[in-house]
């Protein structure tokens, strides 16, 4: 890349925010050899920048490695100057991982997937944001579509550049919203997308004069913006592994076993997933987000919701969508708390879930788990847990907590407008 003055290694932390550092591009190679220095702490840092409390303190070296896979080129633009990207790995300084590391952790269940079942991780994030300092327009419309110019172009542009394959670039139905879907891939290559297509939208909206906004909930009455993980799986001869159609939904005995993993755990896996003190505002019936765990075809109220495909490849395209995530979650630990969830339910042997039809009514789904309604209930739940806890190193599950319950403390005493607008600031 020529004129780019540096290089940035970064990670995504338990606050989902990337975080690193920049060399001079003049020391590539070098980075890409030995990594540069970061910090045990580093991990416990909050969403509003004070460090939580830590089991770490002021002990430890790490260094962050990047994954040359992972490299995008931001080119430059006016007088902003161009710089290369790159996602690291966190390990210890002889280059060994280190446990609390949350990319290793995705990859980790990655491959206990395919060494216990045989199964390739395919996976997709389904962003929505709101880009603000536009005309409002009407939802759905292609007068939001166009206002939205160059931005949008440029957007998709760009991540077609990085190598990111968008599927759609869309306006959504909520003020000044947005959504972004890119094509499946390997797991843990959707999750390293889901990283970092959110600072290439807020990026490029900073150089365009505008502000893109993944929070949760804006404003308590408005809209929500969700992130939806879409799951498959391919087998070892890279046959779509989630689709029968003798079966309830067309989702094969996998895909059933899998789900019940997800939905015996949901609770706690909600503290992963949603993870701001506004995300579960937005998690309630009638929201089109996640009135419920259960499992259910075409039905936008699902925890779990079973996507069907289209044309002569239909089975291929079948897919699980889980529905209780936003960007306020670190995409490789909410994927990465999903997989584990959905083996356990294999390894365990859990009663499948009722597969709902698209026909049930919302008296039939009455009796549906409910989700937590807070996030300190999640976060109980999370404790409680003794197989969601165990998916976390003791330290990675001490540090979480600690980091997500000094959020909470944070907004206390604000009401949910405030809490909104703090969480907005930041995402």
């Amino acid at each position: 890349m020529t004129g780019a003055p540096t290089v940035f290694a970064a990670t995504c932390d338990l606050a989902a925010q990337l975080r690193g550092r920049a060399v001079p591009a003049s020391r590539e190679e070098a980075l890409l050899r030995g990594g540069t220095g970061w910090v045990p702490a580093d991990l416990a840092i909050t969403s509003f920048g004070p460090i939580a409390e830590n089991v770490f303190g002021s002990t430890g070296d790490l260094r962050l490695m990047p994954d040359p896979s992972t490299r995008v080129d931001i080119p430059a633009d006016g007088d902003v100057p161009a710089v290369r990207l790159y996602l690291a790995d966190q390990t210890l300084p002889d280059g060994t991982p280190w446990e609390c590391c949350p990319r290793g952790f995705l990859a980790s269940a990655v491959a206990d997937l395919r060494a216990e079942l045989g199964v390739t991780v395919v996976a997709s994030f389904e962003h929505e944001f709101t880009l603000s300092g536009l005309p409002s327009s009407p939802p759905f419309s292609f007068e939001r579509y166009r206002t939205a110019e160059p931005f949008g172009s440029e957007l998709v542009t760009l991540l077609e550049e990085a190598g990111f394959e968008p599927e759609t670039w869309l306006p959504e139905y909520g003020e000044a919203q947005h959504e972004i879907t890119l094509s499946p891939a390997d797991g843990l290559v959707a999750a390293d997308r889901a990283v970092l297509l959110r600072e290439l939208v807020r990026d490029l909206a900073r150089r365009r004069g505008l502000r893109a906004g993944f929070a949760p909930l804006p404003d308590p009455e408005g809209s929500g913006n969700g992130v939806h993980i879409h799951l498959s799986f391919r087998d070892a001869d890279g046959r779509p592994a989630l689709h029968d159609p003798s079966r309830p939904g067309g989702l094969s005995e996998l895909g059933t076993r899998l789900s019940a993993g997800i939905l015996r755990h949901a609770s706690a896996l909600t503290a992963v997933t949603a993870a701001s003190p506004v995300s579960f505002l937005r998690l309630t019936p009638h929201r089109w987000s996640a009135g419920g765990a259960f499992l259910a075809e075409r039905n936008r109220e699902a925890m779990l919701r079973i996507c069907p495909g289209t044309g002569p490849d239909a089975g291929a395209q079948l897919n699980l969508e889980y529905r209780a995530a936003d960007a306020t979650a670190n995409p490789w630990l909410a994927l990465g708390v999903l997989l584990r969830a959905g083996l356990e339910g294999i390894r365990r042997n859990y009663p499948e879930p009722v597969v709902w039809p698209e026909s049930a009514t919302e008296a039939e789904l009455a009796d549906a788990q409910p989700l937590p309604t807070s996030q300190r209930e999640a976060l109980d739940a999370l404790e409680k847990d003794d197989v969601v806890r165990g998916f976390l190193p003791a330290d990675l599950l001490t540090t979480y907590l600690s980091v997500k319950r000094a959020e909470l403390e944070a907004l206390a005493g604000l009401d949910d407008t405030e809490r909104c607008r703090r969480i907005a600031d930041v995402h």
